[in-house]
């Protein structure tokens, strides 16, 4: 399974575009070669290099950006600034909704982690992160992963 994007290469710079000093859209992503056996796929993006004061305030280790679970598996594309076919989880801010690299202290990386799974979340929308990945377990056919970088210079 891959997860690649036609705007930035894996480990490469996102453009502003897609972050808070732009449009602060969600970038366009391709998937090809998800397994025949999967029934839904989850598209997570999070930080893991917050800075110590907002893993304290927020009580947090990763900031999340992006959660989305039960897109259908025959997804091929996730347009430019348009939310793909799925539920929307809660980001850290509690948007159900993209939310775009704005790093406050230095370069941050960002990890669009695409997985396949054998069947569909019986969660609702709003679910957050962790209760994502509890219902998750056992249910992983395919990980890949995208890895971008933002400084806010």
């Amino acid at each position: 399974m891959k997860l690649t994007s036609n705007i930035f290469e894996n480990t490469g710079l996102i453009p502003s575009t897609y972050t808070c000093d732009g449009a602060d859209i969600n970038p366009p992503l391709s998937i090809s070669d998800v397994s025949t056996s999967a029934k839904s796929l989850v598209l997570i993006m999070d930080d893991p290099d917050i800075p110590e004061g907002v893993k304290k305030s927020f009580g947090i280790e990763v900031w999340d950006h992006w959660v989305i679970f039960n897109i259908p598996p025959d997804t091929k594309e996730i347009k430019e600034g348009i939310e793909p076919k799925g539920v929307m989880g809660a980001n850290t801010r509690g948007n159900l909704a993209y939310g775009g690299p704005c790093p406050p202290d230095r370069e941050h990386r960002y990890f669009f982690k695409l997985y396949a799974l054998d069947t569909m979340l019986d969660l609702q929308a709003g679910s957050k992160k962790k209760e994502i990945e509890a219902a998750m377990e056992g249910h992983i056919l395919e990980k890949t992963e995208l890895v971008g970088r933002y400084n806010r210079i």
